[in-house]
């Protein structure tokens, strides 16, 4: 099982603003997701919303909590993260989460990882932020638990950061639930990526994509693996709308609210700032993509939708468009 296609849910702020009416809007989503040829729906794990998306306000969904109510609300589309942060969890009781989602789910569990990244979460929530590379010494030693776990195996490990001794997890529907790393990293994620993981989101500017899959084949030959056998997507952030310029009319409204004003900075300056948006008719954005995205090498692609996903029909016409391209 990889991602072929995914529609990743990040935003939950809805015109409106009534919590009895936010969740709906979710399952309405995923709903039109999986009949719109996306065979994977995500969520971010974060507990506040992100920098450049909104304010730390801003409502924000645990995501183990939501898919678990998305699991009972659809029936074929794969369930994840994109991703799970490593510190905001016993690596034993993820795979226990994990595995509980793919029970409740008929199989339709992928397990998004990474390391973490956002400190606000962290100082304010309490949890550990630790440096960059102690945060990446903690997947390591997660994946070393989770693994095993998920493979139907009772993991021993006393290790820097974790323990687990002969730790149980039953039931468990299958013994190959995919594990997914996301990240950037040529040397430690994409190295985890070839040791634990079947798939690598990879977290990158389109014009690094090239440099990236080369380092990851790098990563695989190193681990005596078969480049072959781990699929890889990208995480596009898409504004699209039957009308090309009402979506560029939005890029440039959003980036002026975070400071960049497409009237005064440099044309290098704007295309820098926006590399990774991929805006305009859903043919446009299917054009842009195939060419910046998947002509590079990669096999996937997850969409995000910012400003209009929430409304009825546009990731149908996300996915008419994008569906061809990957199936």
């Amino acid at each position: 099982m990889s991602i072929r296609l995914g529609y990743q849910i990040p935003n939950f702020s809805y015109p409106g603003g009534n919590v009895a009416d936010l969740f709906p809007t979710v399952i309405a989503q995923a709903q039109e997701a999986e009949s719109a040829g996306f065979d994977t729906v995500l969520v971010m794990d974060h507990f506040y919303q992100l920098p450049g998306i909104g304010s730390p306000d801003e409502p924000m969904l645990e995501a183990y909590t939501a898919l678990g109510a998305l699991a009972t609300a659809t029936s074929t589309i794969n369930l994840s993260t994109l991703v799970t942060g490593n510190t905001y969890r016993n690596p034993a009781m993820l795979a226990k989460t994990i595995t509980t989602l793919d029970v409740i789910s008929g199989g339709r569990a992928i397990l998004g990882l990474g390391a973490g990244w956002f400190e606000l979460e962290h100082h304010e929530m309490g949890y550990e932020f630790g440096t960059f590379t102690e945060r990446f010494e903690r997947l390591e030693e997660a994946l070393q638990i989770i693994e095993p776990m998920l493979r139907g195996e009772k993991p021993e490990l006393d290790g820097k950061w974790y323990q687990a001794h002969g730790t149980r997890n039953n039931p468990q529907l299958r013994t190959d639930l995919p594990i997914m790393l996301g990240g950037g990293g040529e040397k430690k994620t994409f190295g985890m990526a070839a040791r634990y993981a079947q798939h690598l989101n990879v977290i990158a500017a389109p014009s690094e994509l090239p440099r990236k899959l080369d380092a990851l084949a790098k990563r695989c030959e190193e681990a005596g693996r078969d480049r072959s056998t781990i699929k890889t997507s990208f995480l596009a952030t898409v504004f699209l709308d039957e009308d090309g310029d009402k979506a560029r009319a939005e890029v440039v409204k959003r980036m002026r609210a975070n400071g960049v004003d497409h009237d005064t900075v440099s044309a290098d300056d704007w295309a820098k700032a926006t590399e990774r948006f991929f805006v305009g008719s859903p043919d446009e954005v299917a054009a842009d993509i195939k060419a910046r995205v998947l002509d590079a090498g990669i096999d996937g692609l997850t969409i995000n939708m910012l400003h209009n996903g929430h409304e009825p029909g546009n990731i149908t016409l996300a996915g008419k468009a994008l569906a061809p391209l990957v199936n």
